[in-house]
């Protein structure tokens, strides 16, 4: 059989082997769309991993595509493949809340690039997933709608901000999930849900219509089952889009026609300073992943970016002073919620003490304070000269390794509420995936075993700018050689998410 991307011997279970069997007429696309939406209906209790399903929406989307199959049309390259979106991605007539009762009844006027790029590519989205309120926060705890759980212990957070749109790829209630990674939050749920997740390169893929947390370093990217899922669902969406003034000029990307290119010759830095400081089985898995790759004929050898340790605070200064500037429009005058005061100024108080949560209050007064006078150079000029420093730290790294290796994550999945009165634990879960947002360049995260408890392990991968081919390449050599993952305890094996073997 012939997948949707055109290549044989694509499994019937992942989101090309679907696509495949839909655009060949040996599944209707409602019979997928309708298997996946009984699983949300049946699972998502439990996990709170959707903030809205489409149900109706999402069936006649799929009808619409068994029309065009049977008039001899190829609706696209994911036809009928069901598509979890992430919350802060907007859609037109479909509330996008950004899980925050500051835009609880929010409908846009408009899709954003991605979703209408999902729908040219003939995917069915089937409904928005859970995250931390505007994008802020590493557990998915800091929703107004309630924490999403992890699949495989549902004690334990998701990771986040998109954790929902993980969870719901790794329960298997969509074989696509599309997440926003600011500081990780795609690649660090994606390793504690045993999903893979990237993060393009800055410019790669549209803004447009993804509600902005922090507009330098903010990038939408794909969740899947598999490395090849990933890279089909990142050509469909990436490509230069004129709506984004940050989108870069050149042609849609076509990171599939690496995946059998295979890391012979291949140079790969391990990143001492990117899993060193990992709990022991995270660290092992990355030395396994490692040998993986040398005994796939890559020369790995050890590697210092010692920049990349003052990532955290860098990042802690830059992303809220972007997410203070941004979110100054949610003053309840043009859109959103509104909280009737005597005057403007109580009115606009009033609604963002009623609209914003604990996090979001907590970042936007910590950007307001490092970008106020006296106090802008000291904080905000200084993280911006430390981001200059990452970046020519990883440029030294690739003038002698084609792609750097490390862990996603310091630790496995954490336990609800674990970390919630720590602010600065639950920031120390994202100072691996952190540097590759300030230095703009695509980053991978793959599973790679699990720990003693079950638990998924996620081990990343890191490239140059524009290197989504070199990543797909190393990730397919490293998902070949990965131990496999037992099924989460709360999935749906039927539609593809069995263990991997």
């Amino acid at each position: 059989m012939t997948g949707a991307a055109g290549m044989p011997g694509v499994p019937p279970g992942t989101a090309l082997g679907i696509a495949g069997q839909v655009r060949a007429g040996e599944i209707s696309a409602t019979e997928v769309v309708s298997r996946h939406l009984s699983a949300i209906d049946r699972l998502d209790p439990e996990l709170n991993a959707f903030v809205t399903v489409l149900h109706g929406q999402a069936l006649a989307t799929a009808a619409e595509i068994d029309r065009r199959v049977a008039a001899g049309e190829d609706p696209g390259p994911l036809a009928g493949v069901p598509v979890a979106v992430k919350d802060n991605l907007c859609t037109l007539g479909v509330p996008t809340t950004c899980s925050s009762r500051m835009l609880e009844h929010w409908r846009p006027p408009y899709d954003a690039t991605v979703v209408q790029r999902l729908a040219t590519a003939g995917a069915v989205m089937v409904g928005k997933t859970n995250l931390d309120e505007f994008a802020m926060g590493s557990s998915t705890e800091n929703s107004a709608f309630g924490p999403t759980r992890n699949p495989y212990d549902t004690g334990r957070v998701p990771g986040g901000s998109s954790g929902g749109s993980a969870a719901a790829v790794a329960a298997g209630l969509a074989p696509l999930g599309l997440g926003s990674d600011t500081g990780g939050s795609i690649r660090q749920p994606a390793a504690l849900c045993g999903v893979v997740g990237m993060k393009p390169t800055y410019g790669t893929v549209s803004r447009y219509g993804l509600v902005a947390f922090a507009s330098s370093l903010d990038q939408v990217g794909p969740f899947a089952k598999t490395v090849l899922d990933a890279a089909a669902l990142f050509d469909a969406i990436g490509g230069h889009d004129p709506m984004d003034s940050t989108s870069l000029d050149r042609p849609a990307p076509r990171s599939v026609t690496a995946i059998d290119d295979g890391v012979q010759g291949c140079r790969v830095g391990l990143v001492r300073e990117l899993y060193e400081d990992a709990d022991v089985p995270v660290r092992s898995a990355v030395l396994a992943a490692a040998d993986a790759l040398a005994a796939a004929g890559a020369t790995v050898e050890e590697c210092s970016v010692p920049e990349v340790r003052h990532a955290l605070p860098a990042y802690y200064l830059l992303a809220p002073a972007e997410a203070s500037s941004n979110l100054a429009r949610y003053d309840g005058v043009r859109y959103g919620l509104r909280v009737d005061a005597d005057d403007a100024e109580s009115m606009n108080a009033a609604t963002r003490a009623a609209g914003f949560g604990p996090e979001v209050k907590r970042r936007i007064m910590l950007g307001t304070y490092a970008l106020s006078a006296g106090y802008y150079d000291a904080y905000y000029g200084q993280a911006q000269r430390v981001r200059t420093l990452i970046v020519r730290g990883f440029q030294r790294a690739y003038e002698s390794a084609d792609a750097l290796l490390g862990a996603t994550t310091p630790t496995t999945a954490f336990a609800l509420g674990d970390r919630v009165e720590d602010p600065w634990a639950m920031y120390l879960s994202d100072v691996f995936s952190v540097p590759s947002n300030l230095s703009g360049d695509p980053a991978m995260s793959l599973p790679f075993g699990a720990d003693e408890s079950g638990l998924p392990i996620g081990v990343q991968l890191l490239a140059p700018a524009l290197g989504e081919a070199v990543l797909v390449r190393m990730a397919a050599v490293v998902e070949s050689a990965a131990p496999s993952l037992s099924a989460p305890a709360i999935g749906n094996p039927g539609n593809g998410s069995g263990a991997r073997s």
